[in-house]
């Protein structure tokens, strides 16, 4: 597997090797010895997460800020462009975003680490979207950072309104947003 780095150091992408002929494919989606090696983190998965939306369907930032959550996402059908955004106030990449399209043509895999927003943006006419969490999902410490935050300046590759889950509609600037440390 191909680690490429991202704008944000901690935020990796994965690019499998892909073993295909006339019946199909196969691909390693994980495999924990070279996530290690990968990203030095020693991590146990404990929740994997599975969507479908259609085009235009913007889901996030979405964040916890107990059982954060480290995520290792793709996408098996269609394509997305997927957003982290640092909310690491310690980092020098404190909200800064990365972007990346991931698609069932491209097979990247993205490791968004904890302390980070997520969201994506679907571009295809439907996408699903699959993601393991280092941590369980606990609706109660869910915090949503506001998508189009001006201070954040997020370039979503955009020509109309996203639809918007209500609770995505109200999140919070990167300013308003509870952080960690």
């Amino acid at each position: 597997m191909k680690t490429i780095s991202t704008s944000i150091p901690d935020v990796l992408l994965f690019e499998p090797k892909i073993f295909g002929d006339e019946r199909g494919f196969f691909y390693e989606s994980f495999n924990a010895n070279a996530f290690e090696k990968a990203t030095g983190i020693k991590t146990s998965f404990v929740q994997d997460n599975h969507s479908k939306s259609a085009k235009n369907v913007l889901r996030g930032l979405h964040y916890q800020t107990e059982y954060v959550q480290g995520k290792l996402a793709r996408v098996t059908q269609g394509e997305v462009f997927d957003v982290a955004v640092d909310l690491r106030r310690s980092s020098p990449t404190f909200g800064k975003w990365v972007g990346q399209k991931l698609s069932s043509e491209n097979k990247r895999i993205i490791w968004i680490p904890p302390g980070f927003a997520h969201g994506f943006l679907v571009l295809s006419e439907t996408a699903e979207f699959l993601y393991k969490t280092t941590d369980f999902y606990s609706p109660a410490h869910e915090q949503v950072l506001k998508w189009d935050d001006p201070s954040v300046g997020i370039a979503w590759p955009l020509n109309t309104t996203p639809a918007l889950s209500v609770k995505d509609s109200a999140g919070l600037t990167l300013q308003e947003a509870l952080a960690f440390e």
